[in-house]
């Protein structure tokens, strides 16, 4: 698997067919391998967009394909249903739509309470043993329900593993490392971070305000944009990044890539500038100096009980 992972939340809404396939090109290009969807994402379109790709574009062989299911959208709602049956509906679209007999890896994308979670669990069972999942694994899990989740499986023979767990995760955002991280550690669950950047705040495109073309201008996460915590740490990033010679991109994404338990965070480029940027840091090896200092300016409040040894 590569270090870093091709997103495709945007597929199908900003960033259209030829865009996603010149994202496409140049990711395999660069040696990357996981491609992470949803049906979810683009209202559906960006499995179907993938689907396309991988037929004409990528060899369904070179990639690691993960996707997810439990969310259903429509450009004026959300809906969350993690039921058996719902989820594995969801599968047999997303097969169909990616046009691949199996998935790589195939998540539970979001908590549902409405319904027992070991109906929920029993999808994941049944997705694996009829052979159209490799692996499986859950998003948004906090540290009680991964706990609860990795231990319910491991409990009866023939259960699927749970191995992954996608998290939003960053140098802004750094909550779960209170009890997510070290529960993934414990239990050898594997982290993949998504909004790597913040929804873009560490880019340092709002070092100055608002641009009007970004997604915080339409609403999106308009706390870490405001966040005085949040001004602090884009300033050390940059400062970092014109110490390095590079970008503020690289220098986040390469400390979220060695940060303990991480396994690719997920790259959510609009564009494919935006997209070699960020493999920009693949390259990229941060020196112990900057790496502490990264960590000392964005370190999470931590208190009991947490802190208990």
């Amino acid at each position: 698997m590569s270090h870093l992972g091709l997103g495709t939340m945007t597929w199908g809404v900003e960033t259209d067919p030829d865009e996603a396939a010149a994202q496409l090109v140049a990711f395999h290009d660069a040696g990357g391998t996981l491609v992470d969807t949803a049906a979810s994402y683009g209202y559906g379109e960006a499995e179907e967009i993938l689907g396309h790709l991988v037929a004409d574009v990528v060899p369904r062989a070179d990639l690691i394909i993960a996707s997810k299911a439990g969310i259903l959208r429509t450009p004026d709602s959300r809906t969350v249903d993690a039921s058996r049956g719902a989820l594995l509906r969801g599968l047999d679209a997303s097969l169909r739509k990616i046009g691949t007999d199996y998935l790589d890896l195939w998540y539970v994308h979001y908590i549902d309470d409405s319904v027992p979670f070991e109906e929920t669990l029993a999808a994941l069972d049944h997705a694996v043993s009829s052979g159209r999942v490799r692996y499986a694994g859950v998003s948004n899990y906090c540290g009680w329900r991964i706990a609860r989740a990795v231990t319910w499986q491991q409990a009866v023979p023939g259960r699927a593993p749970i191995v992954a767990n996608q998290m939003r995760y960053s140098l802004i955002d750094r909550g779960i490392e209170r009890e997510v991280v070290p529960a993934c550690a414990e239990l050898g669950v594997g982290i993949f971070p998504w909004s790597p950047l913040g929804g873009g705040v560490l880019t340092g495109k709002y070092r100055t305000g608002i641009p009007s073309d970004s997604r915080a201008a339409a609403g999106h996460r308009p706390d870490l944009v405001a966040a005085d915590a949040a001004a602090g740490i884009v300033e050390a990033v940059a400062t970092a990044a014109e110490g390095l010679a590079t970008s503020p991109v690289a220098v986040s994404l390469a400390w979220l890539r060695d940060r303990p338990g991480v396994t690719a965070p997920i790259l959510g480029a609009r564009t494919l500038g935006q997209l070699t940027g960020a493999l920009a840091s693949e390259t990229l090896e941060l020196p112990h100096e900057i790496r502490d200092a990264l960590d000392d300016v964005s370190a999470p409040a931590i208190g009991y009980p947490e802190d208990v040894r």
